[in-house]
């Protein structure tokens, strides 16, 4: 199990820029592709300012990730309004509102412990399992009609003028944008901390919702990359901690050697210090849909952290 400590959390989600090896991009072109590190970096290069912005998060974040016992959100619980944003070329991506609603139900089943496969969650991590208590509610969706055929990482399916649509009270709703993102990504996501005009999360079309076995969608198709994106805009980081044996700031979570795929048999032993046995269950790793179905207690705090009092989403805990 790994210790947080501040100066290298700062260091591994500011300025790190993990290249994995040939072979494993080879396979993750394949697999699940999420661009939220990424789109990070970006953000970091382009505006210098949000490094010191984060930093000063993941202060917040360790102080209350220590003094757990005076932790008391706003409302007790959190509800958060979600506006689903559909940019579609084509019939196909014209999602039905069916389909939005079981992006929705899945999100609410997996953050309250409520998925089928939760108790699944193999006995050495059964302690530290655990039920976030977040509830999504689809507040409105709001569809446009693109030319586009995809629209790539760099946040124009979030503006109005390059095409897309502007966020809707993305401080107080979880925006989430749908359409065909291009390149192998299936979605992306904010860390907390940034420009409040390009908040939320983006999935391509293919894996949003509840879908078909069949088609290109599988593996992906039980609505997970919307379970690990929304993760990482609560700001949980990969569990890989995006370096060979990285940290990703959390205190009960194994460390990993790098990203999992497919649905690795369990025990999965990481060649880390201690060679301890990964948590490939976990939303956060790059495991099929069927391969993920836990948080763990650690992860909880750290989302619960963001809602408190002087915390970069309070505003979504205000009544």
């Amino acid at each position: 199990m790994k210790k947080i400590c501040l100066s290298l959390a700062i260091m591994m989600a500011l300025f790190s820029c993990q290249k994995e090896d040939d072979a494993q991009t080879t396979t993750k072109a394949s697999r699940r592709i999420c661009a939220s590190q990424e789109v990070l970096e970006r953000q970091l290069k382009e505006n210098p300012e949000l490094a010191t912005k984060m930093a000063q998060i993941e202060a917040f974040t360790e102080n209350a990730v220590l003094n757990q016992s005076h932790n008391r959100l706003v409302n007790g619980k959190i509800e958060i309004p979600v506006v689903v944003n559909v940019l579609y070329k084509t019939t196909a991506g014209n999602i039905s509102l069916a389909q939005i609603q079981s992006q929705i139900d899945v999100l609410n089943k997996d953050f309250n412990a409520q998925n089928s496969d939760y108790n699944s969650v193999p006995a050495l991590f059964s302690g530290v399992k655990a039920n976030v208590g977040i509830t999504f509610v689809l507040d409105q969706v709001i569809r446009k009609a693109t030319t586009k055929s995809s629209w790539g990482t760099r946040d124009a399916i979030k503006k109005s003028k390059q095409g897309g649509l502007d966020p809707t009270s993305p401080t107080t709703k979880l925006n989430l944008w749908v359409g065909t993102i291009g390149g192998g990504i299936l979605g992306y996501a904010q860390f907390p901390g940034g420009s409040s005009a390009t908040d939320g999360v983006v999935i391509d079309p293919l894996y949003f919702g509840v879908t078909s076995n069949s088609g290109s969608a599988y593996p992906y198709n039980l609505g997970r990359t919307a379970t690990h994106e929304v993760g990482h805009w609560l700001n949980l980081r990969h569990i890989w901690g995006d370096a060979t044996c990285g940290n990703d700031l959390v205190s009960d979570t194994p460390s990993h050697n790098a990203a999992n795929f497919g649905v690795p048999a369990y025990p999965h032993y990481s060649t880390c210090s201690g060679t301890p046995v990964e948590m490939t269950m976990n939303y956060m790793d790059y495991t099929d849909d069927r391969g993920m179905y836990m948080f763990s207690l650690g992860q909880k705090t750290r989302m619960d952290a963001i809602f408190l009092s002087g915390g970069p989403r309070v505003s979504f805990a205000q009544p």
